[in-house]
């Protein structure tokens, strides 16, 4: 018997959290074009990404 639909949502929240920490803690040491990258997958990876990436300074307007 396979998951319920309530345990993937929490694996899938916890593989996010893990995987945002690892960005953002690249996104410290990274340069401009870099910063752009990662700020591109964080919006592939979140619906929260605008939020995220404002936080994390990875566009500067």
């Amino acid at each position: 018997m396979g998951c319920s639909e309530r345990r993937k949502e929490i694996n899938r929240r916890r593989h996010r959290r893990k995987k945002l920490a690892k960005l953002a803690a690249r996104a410290e040491k990274a340069t401009v074009s870099e910063k752009q990258h990662i700020a591109t997958k964080i919006r592939d990876l979140t619906p929260g990404a605008p939020v995220i990436i404002d936080r994390l300074g990875l566009e500067q307007r």
